[in-house]
């Protein structure tokens, strides 16, 4: 395979036709530009059966950093789309065959790391309330996407009290303070 045919087949699969595929190739902003765009075509689906070789095709991509972005977009537009945890868990498990195939052992972590944190997020909105160490073993990514995102008391005031950064707990101190305030 070719990064020609690649671009060509991912664009094809996805129905775009407004990317120029030479330009594509020699422009990596534009590379990227266009997966994002198959990533989106891609989690709206209602089908997972390709997103495998969707990866798989992305991470043959000669630039680790533009595959890992538009690797890390498909992980986060699907844990936001998944019913639970375990459709999560069995999706990315599937996908970290392709993930090891990354040049760079950086990316590859960041992504197994990403993964995680989903699946720690997931966890918490299938019921599961962490502990303070559970907390302390995601990123301050998600440890910030709970702050600004969640909806449990209990979620936000253990992250306001053993988040790992004072912006963090910050964040989540405020927003429990104020959801006591309208729930009142």
């Amino acid at each position: 395979m070719t990064l020609h045919s690649d671009v060509a087949e991912l664009l094809a699969g996805a129905g775009i036709v407004d990317v120029d595929v030479d330009d594509a190739v020699a422009d990596e902003h534009v590379r990227s530009s266009a997966y994002q765009h198959v990533v989106s075509v891609t989690a709206a689906s209602g089908s997972r059966d390709r997103d495998r070789a969707i990866v798989a095709t992305i991470l043959r991509d000669p630039i680790d950093i533009v595959s890992k972005t538009a690797v890390v977009a498909l992980v986060d537009k699907i844990a936001m789309k998944v019913t639970g945890s375990a459709e999560f868990r069995q999706w990315s498990a599937e996908l970290l065959p392709e993930i090891d195939q990354l040049k760079t052992e950086g990316n590859r972590e960041f992504i197994r790391r990403r993964i995680h944190d989903w699946l720690f997020y997931l966890s918490i909105k299938d019921g599961h309330m962490p502990t303070p160490a559970e907390l302390a073993e995601v990123t301050d990514w998600m440890q910030r996407f709970l702050a600004e995102h969640s909806t449990s008391s209990a979620v936000l005031a253990l992250v306001a009290e053993s988040g790992s950064r004072k912006k963090i707990r910050n964040i989540a101190m405020n927003r429990a303070g104020s959801r006591e305030l309208r729930t009142q």
